[in-house]
């Protein structure tokens, strides 16, 4: 999950060990019995939600850990914001090997740089940001703005409980056991306001890891085995029996065209 700010995978915000697969899976408890792929009766088109991780910031390139710190998008960040709002702009929304989707909604972290990245976004498809509490990123407490080596070195008994279980939190942070409560309670909201609509949620690598664990039903190890790069482009549908289906993952193809 998102532990240090970086490329996405469980070792950093965006790398390996701390904080970045299709599938199948379900974002309810009813749904685990039946893969999202079997026979089901017509429940009309589901919810999508296109989830975009916001662009770097300077403590992307140094992997360090980055919460509720707050800084700012870098020039390189601004430039990832430029390149995939104009994708999102130039397509009416996000096409996930389906049909297009148009955005009704952009929700965003009310962190800096999610905001930076939602605004650039929004004004490019003519909508208004909405700001969600639930989708902020993690809270690392006194771990963050470090790096996984200072914190290994600083902190070696708290680091290794907080490798071993997601019900451990960082001195003074939040446990990803809290995370997940928080971000699926906010997903919820979104489901019920924005049933069989389009959703852009710009979000952090830890909430957007935590949706697409959820709806495809895997275990929590799954969120350390997934990298998430900065601005990249994730997209659910969550349909309304409470099965949900991954269309994209980790797409970034909008900053190497």
């Amino acid at each position: 999950m998102a532990r240090a700010e970086g490329s996405g995978g469980s070792g950093g915000s965006g790398g390996s060990t701390g904080g970045d697969v299709g599938g199948v899976g379900g974002v309810g408890p009813d749904s685990r019995s039946q893969p999202s792929w079997s026979p089901a009766p017509d429940l009309g088109p589901p919810t999508t939600l296109v989830l975009l991780r916001h662009g770097a910031t300077a403590l992307t390139a140094e992997r360090r850990f980055s919460g509720v710190g707050d800084p700012e998008l870098s020039a390189v960040g601004l430039g990832q914001v430029d390149a995939v709002a104009r994708r999102l702009a130039a397509q009416g929304g996000i096409d996930a090997g389906h049909a297009g989707h148009a955005i009704d909604a952009v929700v965003a972290s009310p962190l800096q740089r999610t905001v930076q990245t939602a605004q650039a976004v929004a004004d490019a498809v003519g909508l208004p940001v909405e700001l969600d509490p639930g989708f902020r990123e993690t809270d690392f407490g006194l771990w963050d703005g470090h790096s996984f080596a200072e914190v290994r070195e600083r902190w070696p008994a708290e680091h290794r409980a907080w490798l071993a279980s997601t019900a451990v939190a960082p001195p003074g942070g939040e446990s990803f056991d809290a995370v997940t409560e928080r971000v699926l309670a906010a997903r919820a909201a979104l489901l019920e306001r924005y049933a069989r609509r389009t959703v852009l949620v710009v979000s952090h690598v830890t909430p957007i890891k935590t949706l697409i664990r959820d709806a495809l039903g895997a275990p929590l190890e799954a969120l350390y085995a997934m990298e998430l790069s900065a601005a990249s482009l994730s997209v659910l549908a969550c349909y309304a029996d409470g099965r949900g289906s991954m269309r994209l993952f980790n797409d970034t193809a909008h900053l190497t065209g």
